[in-house]
């Protein structure tokens, strides 16, 4: 079957497909995939089909097609079909709740190079992240891959995308709030707080400051009472980022500085790393130059405290979409920096590296 005949056979397919008569359309595409010597209608059809079994809940089916479509992306050597196929990938680990697989594939979905697809993918790949984490019960990382995918929906103008994004905070919503329930039987103040805190989230996601602002006051003063002062710095970084949607930029650098104290008593770099970014934000806009200066030094420094930074280009660890390799001897590097070095020892210690592992 020649490359015309197999889009025309697609076509077939599809026009079964939409007037509901799935199996007749299921078999003219076993067909295309059984005679079509074309990779690139093959890849196409092998999408028709993964999308066809999702929505009939045959999942075991649909990630067999993904699998094969991820053979023939490679075998076309085209980054977005590449791209397109792991995340299909992905989506059927989701609907067979693998969900640390799910994240995998999505962090290989990230982790590949900037691709055409990619601005459109990037959403869908954030939401079906999201909807893994949730199945993990980690609350706080879904609402964050959520709020990605919600950005790039209102960003791309994509409706479709929106909407399935506010069925899965729904959800969210939903199992957060089952989760409080237990917290106030049980008496629970870490999971009270933890709980409020995701509903304040939530409504600021949502645009709600009003619902947010006293879920966050709720918050706080558990977090208080118990002790949590990592927890407080979440809380106060919720709270500038709903005074900087609010543009109320100097309310906002207020929580930030409170946030910024609590988190150099702990020593958690990691949030003093997003506050002197989202510090660097604020004095960007208002066009003040030397406090800009003084956070971006910051926060180069927090990098080298934290050494997420590679040993051997030393550059940042993150900064941009750069697969990394972690050797057995714990120490991370850019998968392109080890394949030049040339070695197979670590440039840092010097150990024997044998098996080294993706990150």
């Amino acid at each position: 079957m020649g490359q015309d005949q197999t889009k025309q056979q697609i076509e077939k397919g599809l026009q079964l497909y939409q007037s509901n008569q799935t199996e007749k359309a299921l078999h003219v595409w076993m067909k295309v995939l059984e005679k079509s010597a074309d990779l690139v209608g093959r890849f196409r059809v092998l999408g028709c089909l993964v999308t066809a079994h999702s929505e009939m809940g045959r999942y075991k089916e649909m990630l067999k097609f993904a699998v094969v479509q991820i053979d023939t992306a490679r075998e076309l050597e085209d980054a977005d079909l590449l791209l397109e196929s792991y995340l299909n990938l992905a989506r059927s680990n989701e609907k067979l709740c693998e969900f640390h697989k799910t994240v995998s594939y999505c962090k290989t979905c990230l982790g590949l190079p900037g691709t055409r697809a990619g601005a459109q993918l990037g959403g869908q790949v954030s939401l079906s992240m999201g909807n893994a984490f949730l199945g993990l019960s980690l609350f706080q990382k879904a609402l964050e891959s959520f709020e990605k995918a919600l950005r790039y929906a209102h960003n791309n103008d994509d409706a479709m995308l929106e909407c399935r994004v506010c069925c899965s905070l729904g959800s969210f919503y939903a199992q957060v709030k089952e989760s409080m329930k237990i917290a106030l039987q049980h008496g629970d103040r870490p999971l009270q707080a933890l709980c409020l805190l995701c509903f304040a989230d939530i409504h600021r996601s949502r645009g709600d400051l009003e619902t947010a602002f006293p879920r966050y006051d709720s918050a706080m003063s558990i977090m208080t009472e118990i002790g949590n002062r990592l927890g407080q710095v979440q809380v106060l970084l919720g709270v500038a980022k709903c005074w900087i949607a609010r543009k109320a930029l100097d309310k906002a650098l207020d929580a930030i500085e409170k946030a910024q104290d609590l988190a150099e008593e702990v020593g958690n770099k990691l949030s003093q790393l997003k506050l002197h970014c989202l510090s660097e934000s604020i004095y960007r806009s208002k066009g003040l130059q030397r406090e800009l200066r003084a956070h971006v030094v910051r926060f180069h420094e927090c990098v080298e405290e934290t050494e997420l930074y590679c040993g051997l280009c030393g550059e940042s660890i993150g900064e941009r979409n750069s697969r990394l390799q972690a050797l057995p001897c714990s120490h991370i590097f850019h998968l392109r920096c080890l394949q030049n070095n040339g070695t197979r020892s670590c440039p840092n210690c010097r150990r024997s590296s044998v098996k080294p592992g993706f990150v």
